[in-house]
């Protein structure tokens, strides 16, 4: 009776342990298959295949948005030449039956439906459906996409008036404390130039007025265009807000050695609160390459003081990345996958594949 009951348990067991196997890109962007339906201790591996793609938990509601605390595999980069393997790979275990959101933080691969779900029940065609309506997408092949910034605490309704083009106007707009108030009826673009042949934005520092846009133009190797604050220049406002507040974030933008057309990545400014950006890429920001929009120059919160908390805080000589919690931690070359919880941490596991580094992926 006892070897049957313990035959009994050990089938029980193995039947509760499935694994799902899931393919990230490799062409389509997509994950194949798009949603699972599992259970508590099923285990979902995450195999990443051509280009630079994530595995990141989201929400119903933001699709396109990294959830508070949630999973996150960082950027698997894989080489077009790396067609037999091996690849890298992520593993999830699945803790309940609620719905796990997961997405592509790629660029704008979200918002043209690079979503998966874990138990969606009837919502995985809504979640899909809300991501590829986050953002607006241009078809061109430098693929434009368009951001509004997030304004900080202390801003305030101001009116100004203009006079320009033989016309005056009187204006309304959020001021924050000890910048300049609009001088411009019309609006303008602003281009910076990311990366290239040095670690800059070129330039680093403009000023713009409301209504104006800047755009970001991505040059070779693979940075990013990341909304931080000067408290803490190298970590995303959106894992940093302690009021929920969501930065814009270009996503990676991997251009190769080779490129003839550059991604491009637009932000737009409502009011005239400094905006701080970095790019994620690791050691980077460490190394200086930060931007600011209407830094006020004549107080202590300036471009240069920003540039300086930057190099301060996170010029070591080791790469740095952030978790999905926002917590500092040392990124290393592995052939292991990494292993997911839903708490943000996560750890290396198993010999899968060793990552591809070639081309156009270089940091």
């Amino acid at each position: 009776m006892f070897s049957s009951l313990f035959l009994t348990f050990a089938v029980v067991s193995l039947a509760q342990a499935v694994q799902f196997n899931v393919t990230v890109g490799g062409g389509p962007l997509r994950y194949d298959p798009q949603f699972v339906n599992a259970n508590p201790g099923d285990t979902i591996i995450f195999t990443f295949k051509q280009s630079n793609h994530t595995a990141s938990q989201s929400t119903l509601a933001q699709p396109c948005v990294q959830a508070s605390n949630g999973f996150d595999s960082g950027f698997m980069p894989v080489s077009s030449s790396n067609t037999n393997g091996p690849f890298p790979a992520a593993q999830y275990t699945v803790q309940d039956m609620n719905p796990v959101w997961v997405y592509c933080k790629q660029g704008n691969h979200c918002q043209q439906g690079m979503v998966f779900a874990i138990n969606p029940g009837t919502q995985f065609a809504a979640f899909q459906a809300a991501a590829m309506g986050n953002t607006t997408v241009s078809s061109s092949s430098s693929a434009s996409i368009t951001a509004t910034a997030t304004a900080p605490t202390g801003v305030i309704t101001a009116t100004a008036t203009i006079t320009g083009g033989g016309q005056t106007v009187t204006t309304t707009y959020g001021s924050f404390p000890g910048s300049a108030a609009p001088t411009s009826g019309t609006s303008s673009d602003h281009k910076v130039v990311v990366g290239g042949s040095t670690l800059t934005y070129t330039p680093s520092n403009i000023t713009a007025q409301i209504g104006d846009t800047v755009t970001f133009q991505f040059m070779q190797k693979n940075h990013t265009a990341t909304q931080s604050t000067f408290a803490d220049p190298c970590r995303s406002l959106t894992l940093t807000s302690t009021s929920g507040q969501v930065g814009f974030d270009s996503g990676f933008m991997a251009v190769a050695s080779n490129a003839t057309t550059f991604p491009t990545y637009t932000i737009q400014i409502n009011n005239t609160a400094p905006i701080w950006v970095y790019c994620k890429q690791s050691g980077h920001c460490g190394q200086g390459m930060v931007f600011s929009v209407n830094a006020v120059e004549s107080g202590a919160n300036n471009f240069a003081a920003f540039k300086a908390q930057a190099i301060r805080l996170n010029g070591t000589s080791s790469s740095t990345t952030s978790t999905s919690t926002g917590v500092q931690a040392t990124q290393t070359k592995s052939s292991g996958a990494v292993k997911m919880n839903d708490r943000g941490t996560r750890v290396l596991v198993g010999i899968v594949g060793v990552v591809s580094m070639a081309g156009m992926f270089l940091a």
